[in-house]
Formats: C-alpha cells, structure tokens, sequence
C-alpha cells in the first residue's frame, strides 16, 4: 500500500522513519488511527509482530482494518 501525500495526493517515499513527498517538498510522520472512534491507537511491537490497541475501548484492531493518516513534521 503506496502513502499517498496528504496536499498533493502523490506517492510518498519512506525516509528515516517519516514520509518525503518529493512533489511538493513535504515531510511527514505516520499515525494509526482507529476504524471506529478515529482515535490514534497505540502501537505495540515484540518478537518483530505489530499489533495495534486502542484506549477507547475498542481492544486489539487488525492490521488490515487500521486506518493510516500523515501528519506534517515540524
């Protein structure tokens, strides 16, 4: 799944853990969000697995239903 720039709409490259839009020049950091409270999720990492938790009382959210946004670095 290609990160598409949040102004420009093109593909995103991932550089040193951000995201560079060489089309208008902007740099981004990633954020889980949740399906369905649109809360950011906490991102758990162990033995190389992510698993996704939101605090909202949603529990563990699959991967495949994590929604992902890109918000500007400062």
């Amino acid at each position: 799944m290609d990160a598409l720039c949040p102004i420009c709409q093109k593909v995103m490259t991932e550089v040193s853990g951000h995201f560079h839009c060489s089309h208008c020049h902007g740099h981004y950091q990633q954020q889980a969000e949740c399906p369905d409270c649109a809360k950011p999720l906490q991102v758990l990492k162990a033995c190389g697995a992510v698993d996704y938790f939101c605090q909202n009382g949603h529990g563990l959210i699959s991967k495949s239903r994590v929604r992902f946004s890109y918000l500007p670095t400062v």
